[in-house]
C-alpha cells in the first residue's frame, strides 16, 4: 500500500494489474486444503489461487488486483486464504461481495479488500486499477471510468495499515505481549 494525496487527502492508494475470477470462489479454490499443512505466508503464496488457474501463482505480481464476482471466500473458514493472497502479493481484492466470514479474516490479515459491482462487472483482464480505500474510489485506468465502493472507516484503514488485527493490537497495547 502507498499513502498519497492523489485520491483527496491522506489516502490508502494501491494500482495494481486485474485478474479476473468467477462467482462462488471457495476458500479451496484460493487455498488448496493439500497445503494447510503449513502456515508459512510464503510457502502458501506458492498455491493461491492454483485450482482456479494452476498458472496464477507464477503469473502474479506484487501490486496486482484481484477481481471476482459474488459469494468470494465461501466455504471454510481458514485463514490460510487471506494470508496465501497477501503472500501472494495481490494489494486488494475487489468483489461483488464476501462470504462474511472470509471478510473478517481478510481484515484481521491486513488484506484490503472492497465491494463493488459495478467495478467487477466493467473490469477486464489485465486493465489497470488505482483503489483509493478511504474515499472508496476505484480507478480503471484502461477505461477511464471510476467506481464508488463504500469507503472503509478509519479503524479499518489502521487495522490494514498496521498489518492485520494482531499487529494493530500490539502496537497499541504492546504491555500485553510482554512475558
Amino acid at each position: 500500500m502507498a499513502y498519497d494525496d492523489q485520491c483527496g487527502g491522506q489516502t490508502t492508494k494501491m494500482t495494481g494489474r486485474v485478474w479476473i475470477f468467477g462467482d462462488d470462489v471457495d476458500t479451496d479454490a484460493i487455498i488448496p486444503a493439500r497445503y494447510l499443512n503449513t502456515s508459512n505466508p510464503l510457502e502458501l503464496a506458492k498455491h493461491c489461487m492454483e485450482d482456479a488457474d494452476p498458472q496464477f501463482p507464477s503469473k502474479v505480481r506484487p501490486g496486482d488486483i484481484l477481481v471476482a464476482g459474488k459469494n468470494f471466500g465461501c466455504g471454510s473458514s481458514r485463514e490460510h486464504a487471506p494470508i496465501a493472497i497477501k503472500a501472494a502479493g495481490v494489494a486488494c481484492v475487489i468483489a461483488v461481495n464476501f462470504a462474511r466470514i472470509f471478510f473478517r479474516n481478510a481484515f484481521n490479515m491486513g488484506l484490503p479488500i472492497l465491494e463493488c459491482p459495478e467495478a467487477v462487472r466493467d473490469a477486464q483482464e489485465g486493465d489497470i486499477l488505482t483503489v483509493c480505500l478511504e474515499a472508496g474510489e476505484i480507478h480503471n485506468e484502461r477505461q477511464g471510468k471510476i467506481y464508488r465502493a463504500e469507503p472503509l472507516p478509519p479503524f479499518m484503514i489502521d487495522l490494514l495499515r498496521s498489518g492485520g488485527l494482531m499487529a494493530y493490537v500490539k502496537k497499541r497495547h504492546p504491555a500485553a505481549f510482554r512475558n
